[in-house]
């Protein structure tokens, strides 16, 4: 097994690329959480990662801006669990599914018409929708 982070079949993260940082975690937890460091911040410079090619780039770019720092590395902070390490995996995990998310490419919408029959089956629900509501006025009886 390779020590890369795999993102999607074609593409894996190489470990080298990617800075962990540990901090103390916020939130409940009582005395444990005041003393250990366990909250993890991963920073990915995909800017100048050999791992992605310059459209992925591009896409990881403009969909990832409100994720990235000051200097341009991509930020994911992981801090709810109870370890350092599970706090790593999730941040890992989180990190991957985030460019995998930015490098999915949408279908193309195909333009299509509505069939003459269905234009025919909304104009005579509506024609007895009208004749209905019709119905229910007052007969003017002058």
């Amino acid at each position: 097994m390779t020590d890369d982070l795999q993102v999607t079949p074609s593409l894996a993260i190489p470990r080298t690329e990617l800075v962990y940082r540990a901090s103390r975690a916020g939130g409940a937890g009582g005395q444990h959480v005041n003393t250990s460091s366990t909250r993890i911040e991963l920073l990915w410079d995909f800017e100048n990662s050999a791992a992605v090619d310059d459209a992925a780039k591009e896409m990881i770019r403009q969909k990832l801006t409100a994720r990235m720092d000051a200097e341009g590395f991509l930020r994911v902070v992981a801090g709810n669990r109870r370890s350092q390490l599970q706090n790593r995996m999730a941040a890992d995990e989180r990190l991957a599914e985030l460019v995998r998310g930015a490098l999915h490419v949408a279908k193309t919408r195909k333009k299509t018409r509505p069939s003459r029959a269905s234009k025919e089956a909304r104009l005579s629900t509506k024609k007895k929708r009208s004749e209905t509501k019709g119905n229910r006025r007052r007969a003017d009886f002058d």
